[in-house]
């Protein structure tokens, strides 16, 4: 078999079209995993085609899971890095820390580590700031929110401001349980994350 056949074989195998030089790794939790919406519908989704025409060597490994803490999240960065080998991370983590009331301190170190795992591994990092509901009072609120800011000083990383408190309080923009946006607010929390992540897409493969 010549080498145009094989090139040609290869593409032809599932899965192997899709890859691309650069990739952005987002961990994130339900907000994030397009919970209660039909596939193709959240904003990562929306995210990945927007890539394909503004940065078009990128793409978007989602590796969400609703209901995840950041406890949760640190557990599966490490195989994640060591799988997908990304450029970038995104980490939207810590909302359901804040709904389950846990320390601040806890949610601090696992973010930290969680950062330092992927510039280790050779990625720039984005942090999402989660949103809390005023569950445990506002001195509890305001410390996670001080914890967002402080911890990507800190680890001279971009932050996201709350990409999903715009669409919160409006309730057609939201699911029944009144947590979850809906298909309508998708397009909206992608447009407050893209400007803080779009001038990072530049594509460097480093060889292993």
């Amino acid at each position: 078999m010549n080498y145009r056949w094989w090139v040609l074989l290869l593409l032809g195998l599932p899965g192997w079209a899709l890859a691309g030089p650069c990739s952005l790794l987002i961990v994130g939790d339900s907000l994030s995993s397009g919970y209660g919406l039909a596939a193709g519908q959240g904003w990562v989704d929306l995210l990945d085609a927007r890539m394909k025409k503004a940065a078009p060597q990128w793409r978007v490994i989602n590796a969400s899971v609703s209901g995840d803490t950041t406890q949760n999240g640190l557990q599966r960065l490490a195989p994640a890095l060591a799988r997908h080998h990304p450029q970038g991370v995104l980490i939207g983590l810590g909302g359901n820390d804040a709904l389950r009331g846990i320390p601040p301190q806890v949610i601090r170190q696992n973010l930290v580590t969680m950062i330092r795992q992927a510039k280790a591994a050779g990625a720039w990092v984005a942090l999402l700031e989660a949103p809390v509901l005023p569950n445990y009072g506002k001195p509890y609120a305001d410390a996670l929110a001080k914890l967002y800011v402080e911890v990507a000083r800190a680890e001279k990383i971009v932050r996201v401001p709350c990409f999903v408190c715009a669409v919160g309080t409006s309730p057609d923009l939201m699911q029944a349980d009144g947590i979850h946006p809906n298909e309508k607010a998708q397009s909206k929390m992608l447009d407050a994350v893209w400007p803080h992540i779009r001038p990072k897409l530049r594509c460097a493969v480093k060889k292993p």
